[in-house]
Order: structure tokens, then C-alpha cells, then sequence
């Protein structure tokens, strides 16, 4: 693969493309190299957007300021795609593939896009009939005029333990109506007019189980303020998505699927937002390398462009070949997703229902590339920092901005420790793991998936403080030889 190709997000990803695909997503870049380009640039260097909580008379109105622009950009992408081709062509594949684009200019634009998926999809699968006809309409417009969704499960005590941290409490109504009185922490595309929030109904137990899934629109049915935010978040990067804190005050909220199945749910969602974060990872650290090397083409010392003194190449060359293995896990968390995103949690009245293999393989392959992939993005900005020396730690350029978006990524959807802990768990529990190297066989040395086995057995015959404690080795050499096999079926 030829190094200049990391300077166009499409051109990087194009062989993964069909025709079609890759004439919609050409249109897309090229609209982000015309305007967008300047109009991200302009948004994040105006900071953290204003909240207006009152109008002039006195009414609360928790209304987001952006500059006009910033719409129009953010519409340009629900028109192109990222929402309503998912359940057009009943794939997720170009959402995904749109969201790179996106992650490429702007990952903080990119999560609109990535959570009202995260919203639109347990709607579509368990919302009931007179919910979905209410509005899934309204979120797949095509127009760019689409409702917006939002993701918001964690409190101000932490995320990673949602059954001892969700204080939100769900009072029954009638029906499948509910009140949620509650706050939420970390509330990102906040201003959102539907948002599915993790809640736990009146005397359910403080553990995992004891949790469901609402949808809570913006507004209530007689049109009044059905949350409140109380302020944004000032982020040291992300500044094209709003984040703030939300107060539900009998909030009306409606019940998603079954109450006991709420934990599934809200891990279905997470894990749809957790392949975007792996997105915006490999798109982040791609553009890290490819402004690395335009300033490296420019920059001369000692006679030459500094790319072709032998250490900076050999740098290039390798970063290159750990971007491609991290693109090849990134795609195969992708196609995993796409055949299993239909799965629902198992109906013990139906003893054939439940997640299948492929669903836990899936869970495997996406907690190894989000753990392995987002570190790679700050590897990838920092250097690229370095690349431009002085000039990289000046705001007044894109090196310092490319390091502070980095920064989020191994938080959101779960840090590195969960995503060990959870990939234990799923290789303890599910034996993912033996599924993988099934998988891999084809692309890897038989005595290297030997040797990887055997040190997964031995691991898992641990105490269980030990194996927690002694999973982080395994796991990171894990996630590269998954990343090294499966680039290594690629014919390019």
C-alpha cells in the first residue's frame, strides 16, 4: 500500500467498497474538503457551545447554541446516509463507513451520528408498534431534518458499574409508560429529541439485572420540557458534540423490550457505539499520520525533506503497517456487527432464542479493537506532535487539536481496564476466544494460534484475583496478533 493513500479517508478505506459506496462517500469527502473542513476548524476553536436555559420572557428552554455552519454540516451527514441507509439496506455497514469519513475531519461530529444509531436500533427492535410508528419515521428522514438521539446510561459515581452506580429511579404509570426521576452525568449530544436511558424500575434489586432501558423524548405529550440540563461540559476536545447534565424530573419515558432483559439492551447499544469509537480510533490516528507526513514532506533539515532521512521513513513505514492492521480489525468488528445486530436476548419461554456464537465472537473481536485501537490513536497524534516539534504544541495549528480529540477515546463506551475485564469475561464464560482462532485459522500460523491458545488456557486456570490482575499482557498481544492475521488476508 502506498503511503500517500492516508491522506484521503476514501482512498485508505476504498477497496472495502462497492462502486456505489465508494461514489456516495467520494461526494462526502469532497463536501468536507470545501467547506467542511473550515467549518470544523472554526467550531472547535470557538470552544465549548452555550447553553441558553431561559428565553427572553423567562421560560425554560435548555436550547444548545451552535454558529449556523455547524448545522449544516452536521445535516450534511444524516443526508448522505449515517441514519436512515442502516435500515434501507438493512446493513450497518455505510453508517460505519460514513462515520469514517467523518472521524477523519471532525470525530466529535461523528457522534451525533453514532448515538442516534445507538438509539434508532433497540426502537426499531423493541419498541412497541404505536412507539415505532410515533418515531422512527421522524429519526430516518432523509432531508437532514431527521430527530436526533442520544445515549445516556452513566451517573456522576462512574459508568463502568451501571448496577451499583444507577440511581435513576422508573416509576410505572400505565401501559408501557413510566417517570424517571434521576440525573445523568456524562449526557453526550446533549439537546438530543430522543435519548434511551438506563433506569431501574421501583424495587428492583442494585445489580445489573435490576436495570431497563427507556426511550425519553425531549418533549413530553403536552409539549413541555420532558429533561432539563443543567450545564455543559467544558472538554478538552470532542467541542462539535455537546456534553452536559441532565436532570429527569418525572420525566415521561417509555419502556424498550421486557424489564428484565434492560441490561442486554443496554449493552447492545454499547456495543454499537463501541464499534463507532473503534471507527473514529483508526480514522484519528489516520489523519495523525497523514498531516505527519505532509508537514514532513515540507519540512527540510540537513539538505532534505525530513521524511527521507532513513529513521523518519522507517517510523512512517511502520505506523503505516500497524494503521492497516488496525483498519483490518476495525472492518472485521464491522462485518461481525452486521450479522449479528438482529440477534435479541434469549426468551426463557423460547429456549431456541438468545445470542448466538457469532454474537460473542463479535463481542470478543470489538473489546480487543477498542482497547488496542483507541491507544493507537493517541500513539498516533502524540508522534504526530512530535513530527512538528514546536509547531505541533501550538494551538494555533491541527497537531494539539488531533491530541486532545485522541484523549476521549479509550474513555468513551468503556476503558481499557473494561474492556480487558469484559474480554475475560467473554473467553471465560463464552470460550470466544477457541471461536476466534477457528476464525483466524485460515490467516495465521498454526503454531502461533497454538501458542496464543495455550497461553489463554493457562490463564484462564488462574485464581480469579490473578487472572484479573494478569490479564493485560495476554490481552494487548491478543489484540495484535488478531490485528496481524487479519491484515493479513488482505490482497492489497
Amino acid at each position: 500500500m502506498n503511503l500517500q493513500s492516508v491522506k484521503s479517508p476514501l482512498s485508505f478505506i476504498e477497496h472495502l467498497l462497492d462502486p456505489d459506496a465508494a461514489a456516495i462517500l467520494r461526494d462526502y469527502e469532497s463536501s468536507w474538503r470545501t467547506e467542511g473542513m473550515s467549518i470544523s476548524e472554526a467550531v472547535d476553536r470557538a470552544g465549548t457551545p452555550h447553553l441558553r436555559m431561559f428565553d427572553q420572557i423567562g421560560e425554560r428552554v435548555d436550547e444548545i447554541l451552535f454558529p449556523p455552519d455547524y448545522w449544516k454540516m452536521l445535516r450534511k451527514g444524516y443526508e448522505t446516509g449515517a441514519l436512515w441507509r442502516a435500515f434501507e439496506g438493512n446493513s450497518l455497514k455505510m453508517h460505519y463507513l460514513i462515520d469514517y469519513v467523518t472521524c477523519f475531519f471532525d470525530a466529535g461530529l461523528a457522534c451525533p451520528y453514532i448515538v442516534s444509531l445507538s438509539t434508532t436500533v433497540p426502537l426499531m427492535k423493541y419498541g412497541s408498534a404505536d412507539l415505532r410508528d410515533k418515531f422512527l419515521p421522524h429519526l430516518l428522514r432523509r432531508d437532514g431534518s431527521n430527530l436526533q438521539g442520544a445515549t445516556w446510561m452513566t451517573e456522576v459515581k462512574g459508568g463502568s458499574d451501571l448496577g451499583a452506580n444507577v440511581e435513576t429511579v422508573a416509576r410505572h404509570v400505565d401501559g408501557e409508560r413510566w417517570l424517571l426521576n434521576g440525573e445523568k452525568y456524562f449526557a453526550s449530544n446533549v439537546g438530543a429529541e430522543l435519548a434511551i436511558v438506563a433506569a431501574r424500575p421501583e424495587g428492583a434489586p442494585q445489580t445489573p439485572q435490576g436495570l431497563a432501558l427507556f426511550l425519553v423524548p425531549r418533549r413530553g405529550e403536552d409539549g413541555h420540557l420532558n429533561y432539563f440540563i443543567r450545564r455543559l461540559k467544558p472538554k478538552i476536545g470532542t467541542r462539535s458534540v455537546p456534553t452536559g447534565e441532565v436532570e429527569l424530573r418525572d420525566s415521561e419515558a417509555y419502556l424498550l423490550g421486557k424489564t428484565e432483559w434492560g441490561i442486554y439492551l443496554i449493552l447492545e447499544s454499547l456495543n454499537l457505539s463501541r464499534v463507532g469509537n473503534i471507527v473514529g480510533s483508526v480514522a484519528l490516528a489516520q489523519r495523525a499520520l497523514a498531516d505527519a507526513l505532509t508537514f514532513a514532506e515540507q519540512r527540510v533539515a540537513f539538505g532534505k525533506p525530513i521524511v527521507e532521512h532513513p529513521l523518519m521513513r522507517r517510523q512512517f513505514d511502520e505506523r503505516l503497517t500497524l494503521l492497516r492492521e488496525a483498519r483490518a480489525l476495525m472492518w472485521e468488528a464491522i462485518q461481525l456487527l452486521d450479522e449479528v445486530w438482529q440477534e435479541c436476548p434469549r426468551d426463557l419461554s423460547d429456549p431456541k432464542s438468545g445470542y448466538s456464537d457469532r454474537y460473542h465472537l463479535f463481542r470478543l473481536v470489538t473489546h480487543l479493537a477498542k482497547y488496542w485501537t483507541a491507544e493507537l490513536a493517541v500513539q498516533f497524534a502524540k508522534w504526530n506532535m512530535e513530527i512538528h516539534g514546536g509547531m505541533g504544541v501550538l494551538s494555533e495549528y491541527a497537531a494539539e487539536r488531533w491530541l486532545r480529540e485522541a484523549m476521549i477515546l479509550p474513555i468513551w463506551e468503556g476503558t481499557p481496564h473494561r474492556q480487558m475485564l469484559d474480554g475475560l469475561e467473554v473467553m471465560e464464560r463464552k470460550r470466544a476466544h477457541e471461536m476466534l482462532f477457528e476464525h483466524l485459522a485460515p490467516h495465521a500460523s498454526p503454531d502461533d494460534v497454538e501458542l496464543m491458545n495455550s497461553r489463554i488456557s493457562e490463564h484462564l486456570s488462574l485464581s480469579t484475583e490473578e487472572k484479573e490482575a494478569a490479564i493485560e499482557p495476554l490481552f494487548r498481544d491478543l489484540a495484535l496478533f488478531t490485528g496481524r492475521a487479519l491484515a493479513a488476508k488482505d490482497d492489497f
